[in-house]
């Protein structure tokens, strides 16, 4: 929870500065981009969910060489398919990516370079959660808070630096954001995987057991995370659908910006909280379902989604009180951006509840092997709830700012009513996780 608070608060520095030195086109764009790019490189980090699901059980089995092995196959698997793939197409899919969300002329300018560079450059920030994933998930969650802090104060001071420019260096403005990024989440990630080398926390990458690949492993992964990373897909393309309903708008980039600052920034806060729940309720059913307890995995899973509920709260207590103040520190005066703004943040001020049980249950679904259950879950209450009623009211009589609001609504809401009921079946408690042992190399003869 605090890692992600910390590293959150980069996010909102990052949209305040832009905010003021850019407008609220810049505000935008960021947003924009952001959800284009988790919707490609979502793929990649479904790896660390299987591994999660295996380094939590073979931790809680003490198989510390199945841990290992497990880490480094994840990083080569990653590695290939964010330099192999994700790079050149998403840079050259750039401009296309920003047509299908329907970008504002003026918000495309400064997404373009914002999106290119995240793509080309994002390995070290993939390193960064890969190894956080690992080490949570192996019962260190103190050594991801400590990276975490160094690299939002490292992405911190980067981004004042490039996007405001200081002494001989430029301004980048939007762009800037993107450097700050990748530079910051590079060094941190060549460090981290130094550190796997050299040995000395709870996971390492293994010695003497070949650079390889193990399909073996590599298979475990994807079976156990590719639905996890088509829910994420498929959230992240609902968002990128819903974005096209906002730009449909006649006020786009108004509304493009209010959501940037109002669903990407500010209802981080709550997510911030839940999300970290979220990775502690799956190592700990995890673990504890691999050391042989499932019915204190099902207690902390409760326990995580009722600290979720409270934090939502009173966050949420701000959201309703507090709007117009909220949007202000992103710079946001404009009448038009600010209305809409408020309107949004009165609905997440409810719809946060909400999220915060479904992403503790989703957790414990996910650290338990369960992760097609979350998927499907995805499907109906991310696009097929919200897209259907914005659709439904497009067609019928045009759509405004509140109707896209209470959609998103709707598919929290359903999210979090299917979450409880499927982890309450309690299915996941017969879930088989292993892999095959090495084979010892034969003797010479």
């Amino acid at each position: 929870m605090l890692t992600n608070m910390v590293g959150g608060l980069q996010g909102i520095v990052d949209h305040a500065l832009v905010g003021h030195l850019v407008g609220y086109t810049g505000n935008a764009a960021i947003g924009v981009s952001w959800q284009i790019i988790i919707v490609v490189i979502i793929f990649i980090t479904s790896l660390f969910t299987g591994m999660s699901v295996l380094v939590a059980r073979f931790a809680g089995a003490g198989q510390a060489d199945k841990v290992d092995r497990t880490v480094y196959q994840a990083f080569l698997t990653s590695l290939v398919l964010s330099v192999g793939i994700i790079a050149p197409i998403g840079y050259f899919a750039s401009p296309w990516l920003l047509d299908l969300v329907i970008a504002a002329p003026a918000v495309k300018v400064e997404a373009l370079p914002f999106l290119r560079i995240m793509f080309l450059f994002s390995t070290g920030m993939l390193v960064f959660h890969l190894l956080s994933t690992a080490l949570r998930s192996a019962g260190d969650a103190r050594t991801p808070m400590i990276l975490g802090v160094a690299l939002t104060v490292l992405n911190l001071v980067l981004n004042v630096v490039l996007i405001s420019g200081v002494g001989p260096i430029p301004r980048f403005g939007t762009a800037g954001s993107a450097l700050g990024t990748v530079i910051a989440s590079g060094l941190v990630g060549a460090w981290s995987l130094w550190k796997l080398w050299r040995g000395g926390w709870v996971v390492s990458f293994p010695r003497g057991q070949g650079w390889g690949p193990d399909w073996t492993i590599i298979r475990s992964l994807f079976r156990f995370g590719l639905p996890t990373g088509i829910q994420g897909i498929a959230m992240n393309i609902g968002g990128v659908l819903m974005l096209g309903f906002v730009g449909s708008l006649a006020q786009s980039a108004a509304a493009q910006a209010a959501f940037a600052v109002g669903y990407s920034q500010l209802f981080s806060l709550i997510t911030w909280t839940s999300i970290g729940l979220m990775g502690a309720a799956a190592a700990v059913a995890g673990q504890n379902l691999g050391a042989g307890h499932p019915d204190r995995a099902e207690r902390a899973v409760h326990l995580a989604a009722g600290y979720g509920l409270g934090g939502a709260a009173l966050i949420g207590l701000a959201f309703f009180a507090w709007p117009r103040q909220l949007l202000a520190v992103f710079g946001m005066n404009e009448p038009a951006v600010v209305d809409i703004g408020v309107q949004l943040l009165r609905v997440l001020s409810v719809s946060g509840l909400l999220v915060a049980v479904a992403l503790t249950y989703t957790g414990g679904l996910q650290g338990t092997g369960d992760t097609k259950s979350p998927l499907y879950i995805s499907i109906v209450s991310q696009i097929i709830v919200p897209l259907g009623i914005c659709f439904v009211i497009q067609r019928t009589r045009g759509l405004n700012p509140l109707d896209i609001w209470i959609a998103i609504f709707a598919g929290h809401a359903t999210r979090c009513l299917l979450s409880v009921i499927r982890f309450n079946q309690g299915r996941w408690r017969g879930i088989a996780v292993d892999i095959e042992p090495l084979t010892p190399p034969s003797p010479a003869p």
